[in-house]
Order: structure tokens, then sequence, then C-alpha cells
């Protein structure tokens, strides 16, 4: 069986980054973050979804689940002026950061997801 999900859209990007963020710097790193996702979403064409979370129990420990529409709307990502002032300002406030590579188990599941917000 191959390691690649049934279901997956050719080209589609997914990845969860798992962040740690120096617990005195929460609250400006979560203004910072918050800024970067809704601009990164409502500007860059090729980004689905940028959707931040944080443990209850561990606020510190933020989880940002990235949906870009392939490899190059990432590499476009990377370059835009909010990311960058995101990556400058929030660098010293971060612990650790990975980036785990995700593929979508059931693709058709998540666009339904993403109609029902529209209701």
């Amino acid at each position: 069986m191959s390691n690649h999900a049934y279901a997956q859209q050719p080209g589609v990007m997914v990845r969860i980054a798992e962040i740690d963020i120096h617990p005195e710097q929460l609250e400006a790193y979560k203004s910072i973050l918050k800024y970067e996702a809704e601009a990164s979403v409502r500007l860059e064409k090729g980004v689905i979804a940028i959707f931040p979370m944080f443990e209850k129990e561990h606020p510190e420990r933020v989880r940002i689940l990235e949906i870009y529409k392939d490899q190059q709307a990432y590499q476009d990502h990377l370059k835009s002026e909010h990311f960058l002032k995101y990556k400058t300002s929030t660098l010293a406030m971060v612990k650790s950061l990975k980036l785990v590579e995700m593929a979508a188990l059931d693709m058709e599941a998540a666009v339904q997801v993403f109609k029902k917000l529209k209701e």
C-alpha cells in the first residue's frame, strides 16, 4: 500500500506547525500571529487556510493548520511582506518550531467543511 492518502487533491499542500512560545511572550505573539494569519488568507490567492489554535491546558503550545493551493503558493507565502514581518517579529518569542507535512485522508470531506463555513 502506498503511503499517499487516497483522495488527496493533487498539488494541495497541508501542514501543521507545532510552535511552543515563551509564556511571557504569549500575548504579544498571539496578536502578531492573528494579524499574519488573517492577512495571508485575505491577500494571498494560494493560501486556502491558516488556522491558528492553542492547547487549552497549555496555551503556549500553538498549533497552526496551514493549507496552500500548491507548493508554489507556499513559496510565495514565505516571501510575503506580512509573513516576513511575522517571522522577524516573533523569532525571539518562539522556543521551538516543528513543521509536520500532512496528507488529507479525505479531501472531499474537507471541501464540505469549507462549504459549511459559508452557510
